[in-house]
């Protein structure tokens, strides 16, 4: 905690003064261009890979970045979904997985999580990877949590064209969706290519857009 709050000390006394206008400027207002949905692991911090300012990403994270089905009882990430699209105005989505996912090894290995009721519950969302994922045979582990942390990016995708802002945005060409896959080790990023059956570099496809 201590070296949180030096942080944060640091942040006003340092950051913060230099960048007065800026923090100035979004006192009142945000106009973010683009939803990012990551997982919540420490070791992803979407500001810091895509290199924006505050203010420039709007951004949920959770236990494998997983998107539930729009239902009767929406949840948290429906309401921010929807408030993204509808009330800011989003014009792109980023469903982010990334290397060594926790929660991706959990469902990859079969897990035990009745230690963790809710957690388990959470991951069903992610049923659709898995089933995929057990269709196949892999090397190693190692292979098979890869291949894993794609298929749930598709899933999520999947999954969030079913939230009614989203479909709407889509037909009316005012939204486009990205998938893509993180390495932590490398820092590469795979986007998902059009059509939806290959991961491609991004640095080598800038331009790479899922839908």
């Amino acid at each position: 905690m201590k070296e949180i709050v030096n942080g944060f000390l640091s942040f006003q006394q340092n950051v913060f003064p230099e960048r007065k206008d800026l923090f100035k400027s979004l006192a009142s207002n945000q106009t973010p261009k683009a939803l990012f949905i990551s997982c919540s692991d420490s070791r992803l911090v979407p500001e810091l890979v895509t290199q924006q300012e505050p203010g420039q990403l709007f951004v949920i994270r959770n236990a494998g970045n997983i998107v539930p089905p729009f239902g009767p009882e929406p949840g948290g990430v429906s309401a921010t979904i929807e408030y993204a699209v509808v009330a800011l105005g989003v014009s792109e989505i980023i469903i982010c997985g990334h290397s060594n996912c926790g929660a991706m090894n959990a469902i990859a290995s079969c897990a035990c999580l009745d230690h963790m009721p809710a957690v388990d519950h959470w991951l069903h969302y992610a049923n659709a990877a898995k089933a995929v994922v057990e269709e196949r045979n892999y090397d190693s582990a190692e292979v098979k949590l890869t291949e894993m942390v794609k298929e749930n990016v598709i899933a999520q995708l999947n999954n969030i064209k079913t939230h009614p802002s989203v479909s709407v945005a889509l037909r009316k060409g005012k939204l486009r969706l990205h998938g893509w896959v993180y390495d932590i080790e490398s820092g590469e990023i795979k986007a998902l290519a059009p059509g939806g059956q290959d991961f491609v570099s991004l640095s080598e496809n800038p331009d790479t857009c899922y839908e």
